[in-house]
């Protein structure tokens, strides 16, 4: 097994159709934003602690209500079949294992309810043009048990993703959007041209989602309430004014607006605008224990990890990735001097 979280990527692709490899793999339009994610953490410096006799350094946190053993969750990611006949039920245990929430996507490719009873969960919500679905959705992530509920606010139309468009991607027949049974199939329609999954997404989601929506969305649930997808300090705020619990500071892994910020940088001045008043998690890019050390340091309470994971996945051992990526954790953090999450958020960063 690859000896770090980040080689699980080139192992999975040896296995994977080529089709798969770049629907997990891509970004949107020419990819800049995806590779300014790395290119962005790989640029921060973390000055570490010494002295401070740290032996072993404790990890666990709470995040949204939810006791962690790590201090993030396994980001939404749909159609987990596609990578592993067991997909999400498999990943869910393995995230159960590791002390650490499960984010169930919308367009998970088991139904909600099996997953939420694998493991300690969240819910992911795409705001669709049927409304009554919407709330079903909701109602069922509810009655499911769900944690939180983590409304992704990025994605009015899905961005260009060209690889999905030159393959022509398709899901194939036996994964299914399990959440969605009889509505919206075209997901697995080979087009003539472009991809299924985009023509999918045109069909299903409304691009007109407003804060109007959102406040419906917290009226309609008590679950705590975290926005997806924000880069704007702007919006941060106006998400608090909006009754939301969190935020996930996000550009969707690089494959929405191709031309966005790494999520890193846009980081400390949504941290700055809300403060304490919200919990504020870091996705797009994590690959090491050493990244979520530095997403912590410039402010974040927590990160997503997804795609490694689904690497992962592909080959059968997401919960050998997870305990990989707590050690790179406990090792970055005793090499930085820190003998908890407190300690981490105290350290000083800077850019190289």
């Amino acid at each position: 097994m690859p000896e770090t979280l980040a080689g699980y990527e080139p192992a999975a692709a040896a296995v994977l159709p080529a089709a798969v490899r770049d629907f997990v793999a891509g970004g949107s339009g020419a990819e800049l934003t995806l590779h300014r994610n790395r290119a962005a953490l790989d640029a921060i410096t973390v000055t570490p602690r010494i002295l401070g006799a740290v032996d072993q350094p404790k990890t666990t946190t709470k995040l949204l209500r939810t006791p962690c053993a790590l201090p993030l969750a396994v980001a939404p990611m749909a159609y987990q079949k596609l990578l592993h006949p067991e997909g999400e039920l498999l990943l869910a245990a393995a995230a159960a294992a590791a002390g650490v929430p499960y984010v169930i996507s919308t367009l998970s490719s088991t139904p909600l309810e099996k997953i939420a009873a694998a493991a300690p969960s969240w819910f992911q919500l795409y705001w669709l043009r049927d409304r009554n679905l919407v709330g079903a959705l909701i109602d069922r992530a509810t009655e499911a048990g769900c944690h939180a509920l983590m409304v992704t606010v990025d994605v009015p139309i899905m961005g260009q993703r060209l690889r999905d468009v030159r393959n022509g991607f398709a899901l194939p027949p036996e994964v299914i959007a399990a959440n969605l049974v009889d509505k919206y199939t075209e997901a697995h329609k080979t087009p003539g041209t472009g991809s299924a999954i985009a023509a999918h997404t045109a069909l299903a989601f409304d691009p007109a989602f407003s804060w109007r929506d959102l406040e419906w969305i917290r009226r309609r649930t008590d679950l705590p309430l975290v926005l997806k997808g924000i880069l704007d300090p702007r919006d941060a705020l106006t998400a608090l004014d909006a009754g939301a619990d969190g935020l996930v500071v996000s550009n969707h892994g690089g494959r929405q607006f191709d031309g966005a910020p790494a999520a890193i940088d846009a980081l400390s001045s949504v941290i700055d605008a809300v403060g304490n008043e919200m919990t504020v998690l870091l996705d797009s890019g994590i690959r090491s224990g050493a990244d979520i050390v530095k997403a912590l340091a410039r402010g974040a309470h927590g990160v997503l990890v997804g795609r490694p994971l689904l690497w992962a996945l592909a080959l059968g051992v997401p919960a050998d990735a997870l305990t990989t990526l707590g050690r790179e954790l406990r090792d970055a953090m005793l090499l930085a001097g820190c003998a908890d999450l407190t300690a981490v958020a105290d350290l000083i960063t800077g850019r190289d």
